[in-house]
């Protein structure tokens, strides 16, 4: 089992790298348009995918029961991320970050209305604290960085995104964690070649800064292969409750991040949304945060 040092930096630069990732992304499309960034990412990201397979030597099963969590799962990369590229021009990183961070409470309602799973009374209490925190961030006014329809478009991001978490876990494949992002890696790649012909007339008529392309390889390389190592490694060795907590984490971070590096400057009405939506999503966790406080890592 690895170190507590270790651990602790994993977690950390998990962490880190979600903070990021959101900005990496917005970056990307500078250069390019939004499905065309998406696409390519999964053109790169594929062949590494691969070959850190074939290096870790991990069997990929191609059976009935493993196509279909591939499937499934590639309803958190491609079927979610289609709409975070789409949001780019309508949010700023740190609200894309911050929507994102709804994903446990857009499962919560997806498991309850749709797998009759039971809400504690102070998770419903969560839920409706984060939507008035929304609802403030939608009503603040039509800023650069701030539009209702990237609000709409990041809530169908989250829910496909908590939606395959839901279906792989009923699929129950058995695959190994490496196996199931490959093969989910490989189906997101094949509906992205399906995108080409609605998107060709858009495709890059030049080479892209030195921004972009770092920011594309940035989302490849470290949110596509070294978050989802370091994500597994975590998902082994740590409670559940433990590594959930990234979730309140992580947005404030992004919004720093954004606001630090790419400007992006946010009225107050939208911090103190957020702040609700924060409020609401540590109430949402009460339970993991005591689990947090009496248990060692």
């Amino acid at each position: 089992m690895p170190s507590r040092i270790n651990l602790v930096l994993t977690y950390g630069l998990l962490v880190f790298i979600w903070a990021t990732t959101p900005l990496a992304i917005v970056w990307s499309v500078a250069d390019l348009h939004p499905m065309w960034a998406l696409v390519l990412r999964f053109f790169i990201a594929l062949p590494l995918a691969v070959s850190v397979l074939l290096l870790l030597k991990v069997k990929f099963p191609i059976h009935k029961i493993a196509l279909s969590s591939y499937v499934a799962g590639s309803l958190s990369l491609i079927g979610s991320q289609i709409f975070t590229y789409a949001a780019t021009p309508y949010l700023s990183s740190g609200l894309i970050a911050l929507m994102f961070g709804l994903a446990p409470i857009m499962a919560g309602l997806i498991g309850r209305f749709g797998f009759q799973q039971k809400l504690a009374s102070l998770q419903w209490l969560g839920m409706v604290t984060s939507i008035i925190g929304l609802a403030m961030i939608c009503l603040s006014g039509s800023q650069k960085h701030v539009q209702p329809i990237g609000i709409v478009l990041m809530l169908m991001s989250v829910f496909a995104y908590s939606l395959s978490i839901f279906l792989v876990k009923k699929i129950n494949a058995n695959v190994q964690p490496m196996a199931q992002a490959t093969g989910s890696i490989l189906v997101s790649t094949i509906l992205a070649i399906l995108l080409l012909p609605w998107i060709w007339q858009h495709a890059p008529t030049h080479f892209p800064s030195p921004k972009s392309l770092l920011a594309l390889t940035y989302t490849v390389v470290m949110a596509s292969l070294i978050a989802m190592f370091c994500y597994f490694k975590l998902v082994q060795n740590l409670k559940a409750t433990t590594l959930s907590l990234t979730t309140v984490m992580t947005p404030m971070l992004a919004i720093l991040i954004g606001a630090y590096l790419n400007h992006e400057q946010l009225s107050a009405q939208v911090f103190v949304g957020a702040s609700i939506i924060l409020l609401g999503l540590c109430l949402y966790f009460y339970k993991d945060f005591n689990t947090y406080r009496r248990l060692k890592i």
